[in-house]
């Protein structure tokens, strides 16, 4: 992946298309007059992030430009900043303060809004394996604004870091975290969601292993949650306590565990 800028970039937006490629390993490449196509046959990498001043857009062949905004996240946000409820968070049992492990962040949307719940003295880490989904979510949840500041600094406290969750759980500590929550990519979609349907170029087709939940039930203080569609038999694969809802095509399962002090 190559990260460059729009046309006539101000010296700002350089120095934040450098330095994002220097933290995600990737090469950064001059705009200049060049066209997207022209990249392509300059650097011979089809997939391209662009930094501009108000936005970060991924570029990749025969798919619409993606954007990061935190989309519905931003909506729930905005009802949990009201004092409404919100039905991943009472499946968390999440308590301002508590940290918790995304082990699959996609494009953020969860993590924000236990971003938003925890407050200032949470400690939230967003955890996403695609490097270009990785790129993303690390310039977007920096330089994002939106109109609601508790949004911005919860986006901003977001610990954004990529890696395989299996991998990153074994090298945590027992009971090192509150909570941590998986939302893996249904391999049958329930909807054609604009928002969704990118993001399955860039998802591990995978099931969630037993051996992933074994390490975050070690790893968690409080609860592991995960997503899935309604009456899957993913939760029971993985001993997880489904929590229906009324009319709701997606459950949260939860394995609640005591390993607090």
């Amino acid at each position: 992946m190559i990260i460059t800028t729009g046309f006539n970039p101000i010296p700002e937006i350089v120095d934040r298309a450098r330095t994002l490629a220097e933290r995600t390993g990737c090469l950064y490449a001059p705009r200049a007059k060049l066209s997207m196509a022209k990249l392509v046959d300059q650097y011979g990498d089809e997939q391209i992030l662009v930094v501009l001043q108000e936005a970060v857009r991924l570029i990749t062949p025969e798919m619409p430009p993606m954007e990061f905004h935190p989309s519905m996240g931003f909506v729930r946000a905005k009802r949990i900043i009201r004092g409404e409820s919100d039905p991943l968070i009472d499946a968390a049992g999440m308590l301002p303060g508590d940290s918790v492990l995304d082990c699959t962040a996609g494009l953020g949307g969860d993590s924000l809004l236990f971003a938003v719940t925890g407050g200032e003295h949470s400690r939230v880490t967003a955890l996403e394996s695609s490097l270009p989904l990785y790129a993303l979510l690390l310039e977007g949840m920096s330089q994002y604004v939106s109109g609601q500041i508790k949004v911005n600094e919860a986006l901003r406290r977001i610990n954004v870091q990529r890696g395989d969750h299996l991998e990153y759980l074994k090298a945590q500590p027992d009971n090192s975290v509150d909570i941590v929550y998986f939302d893996p990519m249904f391999r049958v979609p329930l909807t054609d969601s604009a928002a969704i349907s990118p993001l399955r170029k860039f998802a591990n087709p995978a099931a969630l292993s037993a051996e992933s939940v074994a390490e975050a039930v070690r790893v968690a203080r409080k609860t592991v949650v995960l997503k899935e569609k309604a009456l899957s038999g993913e939760f029971a694969r993985l001993g997880f306590t489904e929590l229906l809802r009324a009319s709701a095509k997606t459950s949260y399962g939860v394995i609640t565990i005591d390993n607090r002090d």
